[in-house]
């Protein structure tokens, strides 16, 4: 995937992001603040890009995010419930009224028979509280993984804001 893709969907999140002059906030594994580095990348991100979280562990998880500990355990990391907790989470530590949080396993080690490498789930988040989360499942080597997964949240934030 083009860089550019990436840059692309950044700017127009922005523009929405701006248009409805609101602030987003970021709270990512897998990707490693890929889609941060994307929305900060655009000339003027300071007016809607509150902040970023990176929380690759389960400690960062829980002592940033306030993800539960149970929900941790219950289902991992990668999941539809860590990925909700995350987005909520994002919102209550932030001065942000969207986010997007990203759980991942973006290999080459570390998939599953239930979750392989390649599933990543995505979260986006309200301020009032409400959020949803999507699974996917992209093929490549660890970097194609993590730049699809940064794409999709993206597009996810820009489908909720049109």
């Amino acid at each position: 995937m083009p860089e550019s893709a990436v840059l692309e969907k950044a700017r127009r999140a922005g523009e929405l992001l701006l248009r409805h002059h609101i602030m987003i906030v970021t709270a990512e594994s897998c990707t490693g603040g890929l889609v941060a580095t994307a929305l900060t990348s655009v000339a003027g991100s300071s007016a809607w890009f509150e902040r970023g979280f990176i929380t690759y562990s389960n400690a960062a998880k829980l002592e940033q995010l306030d993800v539960p500990v149970e929900v941790l355990h219950e289902h991992g990391a990668v999941s539809e419930q860590v990925v909700l907790a995350m987005a909520r989470g994002a919102i209550e530590h932030s001065q942000a009224h969207v986010s997007v949080s990203v759980s991942g396993v973006a290999g080459p080690d570390g998939g599953t028979a239930d979750k392989p490498v390649g599933t990543v789930w995505i979260g986006w988040g309200q301020k009032l509280g409400y959020a949803e989360a999507r699974c996917f499942h992209f093929s490549g080597d660890r970097e194609a993984v993590r730049q699809a997964a940064a794409e999709a949240a993206l597009d996810g934030v820009i489908a909720r804001l049109s």
